[in-house]
């Protein structure tokens, strides 16, 4: 009998994260993934040339063990915990994906029209590179990530990041929307 895994249904994964969330709260902490790149950097020697990095990045080390556990963690559902299932996209989603060019929409969890090395040219090479320029300067001017924003910062009740998680909302319809149809 074949086992089929699915992925953990909310009421697991929600408390989890509750947890989570209390834990860091009373011990002081924040969560963040972009944090874990300032710190790197500055361990690396980036407050040799910004005062942005210079800080006790000693106080964040334990911010790093997020970035291997997700590594980890990834791997680990990819390789032992994934069931293969194709992605059940609403038929009108799959049919506007067609006509821009992504041939088995939903088949994978994410298109090799965009993230295959065989499909590696100057344009998706310079679309990497702006939407990299881009996500950083909008963490940086947010004030935090989507996943610091959207767990901490709500998580907290603070106000700034509830316009934060609007504002990444409203960014991602719009590239959705109006940008990738031209990119595409």
């Amino acid at each position: 009998m074949e086992y089929i895994l699915n992925p953990w249904p909310w009421y697991i994964t929600g408390p989890l994260i509750a947890f989570v969330m209390a834990s860091l709260l009373y011990f002081g902490k924040t969560f963040g993934m972009s944090s874990n790149l300032r710190t790197l950097c500055t361990i690396g020697g980036a407050d040799k040339f910004s005062d942005f990095f210079k800080f006790n990045w000693k106080d964040q080390v334990w911010n790093l063990m997020v970035v291997f556990g997700a590594i980890i963690g990834g791997f680990i559902a990819t390789q032992y915990l994934s069931n293969n299932a194709v992605t059940n996209l609403n038929p009108e989603t799959v049919t506007e994906l067609q006509q821009m060019g992504f041939k088995n929409a939903g088949a994978t969890l994410v298109p090799n029209e965009i993230f295959s090395l065989e499909t590696l040219t100057s344009k998706s090479i310079l679309l990497l590179i702006i939407g990299g320029l881009l996500v950083g300067f909008g963490t940086r001017y947010a004030g935090g990530c989507t996943s610091g924003h959207a767990i901490t910062g709500l998580s907290s009740l603070q106000k700034p990041s509830l316009i934060a998680v609007i504002g990444f909302f409203i960014g991602g319809l719009i590239m959705t929307n109006l940008l990738l149809p031209l990119i595409f």
